[in-house]
C-alpha cells in the first residue's frame, strides 16, 4: 500500500507541476497559487461537509495550519522555478525535497534495509542527474536552482506536517481543507501586498473562464497528491513513501518532454532510469 499511494503521489505532484508552472509563464505565479488552491479549497469543503469530517477537529489540525503557510512559498519559489528555466532541469532538483522527511524518520528511529538503502540511494541520484547536464547556469538559471532549493525545503517540510495532521479517511479530508484555508489566506495576503507595491495580479488581457478547468486539475491534482502521501508515511517506512513520493521530477520532466518538446540529454534519460531502478529496489525491499 506505501509504495502504491507513494508512486501516485509522484504522478499526481508531477503533472500539478507542469501544469503550474505552464499557467505561471502566462500568469504571475502567486495569482496561480492563490486561484488554484481556492478551487481546491471549495472542493474539498464540500468533501469535507458530505463526509462529516467537522467531527475530526482537534489539535493536530495545527500542524495543517503549518502547512497552509509553509505551501504557499515553497509552491510559489517552486512555479517561478518552472517559469524561468527548462521544466526538464528545474524540477529533479526539487526532489532533495526528500531529506527533510527521510531524516525526521530517521530521527524517531526508522532503519531501512538494506536494499531500501540502496533503492534510496539510487533513486535520488537518478532524479538528481535528470537535471544535471544543463547546470552551467547563466544568471537567470541561478535564480531557478535558488527557488527550487527554497522550494525543496518547504516541500519535504509539508510531507512532514501534513502527515501529523489527521490519523482517519475524514480527518485527513478536514486536514488538507484547513490547508488549502490557510493557502489562500496566506497567498491571497501576499498577493494583495503585490497588487498595493504595483505588481499586476492578472496577465494583460485578464484571466479567461476557459483556464479555470486547468487551474482546478492544478489545485486538485495537488491536494490529492498531499492526501496520498499522507495515506503511504501513515501505513508504512516515512524513508519509503517519501523516496517514492519524490520522483514526481521525473513526471514533470518527461511531460514537459512530450508537449513541449523539450529534449533530454543522455544523462538525463540515464537519470530517469536510475530513478525508476531504485523505485523498483524501494518495491521489493
Amino acid at each position: 500500500m506505501t509504495a502504491l499511494f507513494a508512486l501516485a503521489t509522484s504522478l499526481l505532484w508531477g503533472l500539478a507541476d507542469f501544469g503550474g508552472g505552464l499557467l505561471s509563464r502566462r500568469a504571475p505565479a502567486l495569482t496561480v497559487v492563490v486561484v488554484s488552491q481556492s478551487i481546491a479549497a471549495v472542493v474539498l469543503g464540500a468533501v469535507v461537509v458530505a463526509t462529516g469530517g467537522w467531527s475530526e477537529a482537534g489539535p493536530r489540525l495545527w500542524f495543517a495550519v503549518a502547512a497552509g503557510l509553509v505551501g504557499p512559498v515553497a509552491l510559489l519559489s517552486f512555479y517561478k522555478a518552472l517559469a524561468l528555466g527548462p521544466m526538464g532541469v528545474v524540477s529533479p532538483l526539487a526532489t532533495l525535497s526528500v531529506a527533510v522527511p527521510v531524516s525526521v524518520g530517521l530521527f524517531l528511529g526508522e532503519r531501512p534495509g538494506l536494499v531500501q538503502v540502496a533503492g534510496t540511494a539510487v533513486a535520488v541520484a537518478g532524479v538528481v542527474l535528470a537535471g544535471g547536464p544543463q547546470l552551467r547556469s547563466a544568471p537567470v538559471q541561478r535564480q531557478a536552482l535558488l527557488l527550487t532549493l527554497v522550494a525543496a525545503l518547504g516541500f519535504g517540510t509539508v510531507f512532514v506536517l501534513i502527515t501529523e495532521a489527521s490519523t482517519t479517511v475524514t480527518g485527513l479530508f478536514l486536514a488538507l481543507f484547513v490547508q488549502r484555508v490557510t493557502n489562500v489566506a496566506a497567498g491571497g495576503t501576499a498577493l494583495w501586498c503585490a497588487v498595493r507595491r504595483g505588481t499586476p495580479a492578472l496577465p494583460g488581457g485578464g484571466l479567461p473562464w476557459t483556464s479555470l478547468p486547468a487551474y482546478g486539475f492544478v489545485g486538485l491534482a495537488d491536494v490529492a497528491a498531499n492526501g496520498t502521501y499522507a495515506v503511504a508515511a501513515q501505513h508504512g517506512p516515512v524513508v519509503v513513501a517519501a523516496v517514492l513520493g519524490s520522483l514526481y521530477p521525473v513526471v514533470t520532466a518527461l511531460a514537459a518532454r512530450g508537449f513541449l518538446r523539450e529534449r533530454l540529454r543522455g544523462l538525463q534519460a540515464a537519470g530517469a532510469g536510475l530513478a525508476l531502478l531504485g523505485t523498483l529496489l524501494l518495491a521489493a525491499g
